[in-house]
């Protein structure tokens, strides 16, 4: 097929007569911008290609504002080389021949979104970096201009009831003393209102409230994500922002470099460039020795003695277990051991009966033991240590004992009303009988609203 490309013919136009040379310069010219411009519509996935008869409908009449999200996203500059595709964890060179079109009308939780996915070429030091600071990094620095470019055209379409954004990166390390690398999926779904809140609100709080109204995965792994990065099961640190909420054109990601053409041609990306603002140095790891527990238990001795005096009423304390400090996962957190008596209707699976002890009981002594403490506290959230006992003779033998594990910026946004039980409960960890377990209420709860 001839080309319509000079660069490839470039005596093309030169051994025209001279009244033919306007023309054909003019011609080819206009065949680059035909070129450019199909390229930026192939974003977007054809409507016969969609199955659905619904959602082929849409893609269809929407098919302009799909085109235009794609351009919007090609125009951003992205601090590593980044592409839309069909297809994840392509190496670069594969990349840039596959199929590109990747913005469609898709399904997610029998809901209605607007789905995109891409490739990142960045990788990341798993010596340096944990799975909380990769997800986040590639959030703020891919996810957040993607939606930036399709939440604005979309926010008032009914049609649509959300946004999921599945982005692929790498990861480094290295297995018995060689090098490996291998791709990792950060796939993020928000609800309509929560993407326009996300976008729309400047106050971080707000944002992160939003955010935690939607759901994020690594690797189908739930992950938790905090625009300040100083959030639960995530260390300091991390890598891509300063907690603006809005930094993606500044890669200052600590462990981070660029996958360029199948793995070769690294370049670190380690030190900001001379744009970025430096990078604070992470505060030390918290010390949780005995030590170190033994003198907060010191320092915070009288408070707790009130607490315990004040709240026993409605919490509940167990006699000969007063509250103390313990280390856990490399936090520290104040365990308050406390009874839970649920009815009898209550019995049933241990997920029903740890479901109905957060909301009969733990849930609402969270606003009354955080008004003990203030914002600058020197341990990292509160433990709710609970043996729940079940009324009645059907259920006379049965008690279980359920940890609650709670970071304190998630208690704080469940304090504000900006967080939901379900949100507090998936920014912490939930041990039943000393395994650590996922829990839904509604679900553990036999789909009962609250």
């Amino acid at each position: 097929m001839t080309s319509l490309v000079p660069q490839a013919y470039p005596n093309r136009c030169g051994i025209q007569p001279l009244r033919k040379l306007a023309h054909c310069c003019l011609g080819t010219g206009l065949a680059l911008v035909l070129l450019a411009a199909v390229g930026m519509m192939a974003q977007a996935v054809s409507p016969a290609e969609i199955k659905d008869p619904e959602l082929r409908s849409l893609q269809q009449q929407y098919m302009d504002d799909l085109q235009a999200v794609g351009r919007d996203i090609l125009a951003d500059q992205f601090a590593y080389p980044f592409y839309l595709s069909r297809k994840l964890d392509l190496d670069e060179a594969q990349q840039k021949r596959a199929d590109q079109r990747s913005i469609r009308f898709d399904r997610y939780n029998g809901q209605t979104v607007l789905a995109i996915t891409g490739n990142y070429y960045a990788a990341y030091s798993a010596e340096k970096t944990t799975s909380d600071q990769r997800a986040r990094s590639t959030f703020m620095n891919v996810v957040m201009p993607v939606l930036k470019a399709a939440v604005p055209r979309f926010q008032s379409n009914q049609h649509i009831q959300g946004y999921a954004v599945e982005i692929s990166h790498h990861i480094l390390g290295t297995v018995m003393g060689v090098s490996m690398e291998r791709p990792e999926n950060l796939m993020v779904f928000l609800p309509q209102a929560s993407a326009v809140r996300l976008l729309g609100s400047k106050d971080e709080s707000t944002q992160q409230a939003a955010l935690l109204q939607g759901q994020a995965f690594l690797n189908a792994e739930a992950v938790t994500i905090w625009l300040s990065g100083e959030g639960p099961r995530l260390d300091a640190g991390a890598p891509g922002t300063n907690g603006s909420g809005d930094n993606h054109a500044g890669p200052a990601q600590a462990g981070v470099e660029v996958v360029q053409n199948n793995n070769v041609d690294r370049q670190t990306a380690s030190t900001p460039p001379s744009t970025a603002q430096p990078k604070e140095p992470p505060p030390p790891p918290r010390d949780t020795s005995p030590q170190a527990l033994s003198a907060l238990q010191a320092s915070n001795q009288e408070v707790l003695a009130k607490l315990a005096k004040e709240l026993n009423p409605q919490a509940h304390f167990v006699a000969y277990a007063a509250p103390n400090f313990v280390a856990f996962r490399q936090s520290i957190y104040l365990e308050l051991s406390i009874n839970s008596n649920l009815p009898e209707t209550a019995g049933g699976s241990r997920y029903k009966v740890a479901a109905m002890a957060f909301d009969d009981h733990v849930a609402h002594l969270v606003r009354p033991i955080l008004a003990y403490f203030k914002e600058d506290v020197s341990f990292d959230g509160i433990s709710f240590s609970t043996t729940v006992h079940v009324a009645g003779k059907a259920n006379a033998a049965m008690s279980e004992a359920v940890e609650f594990f709670f970071p304190f910026p998630a208690l704080r946004c469940y304090e504000k009303y900006d967080c939901t039980g379900q949100q507090l409960i998936d920014a912490g960890t939930v041990l039943i009988n000393g395994e650590r377990v996922a829990l839904d209420l509604q679900v553990a709860e036999g789909g009962s609203s609250r």
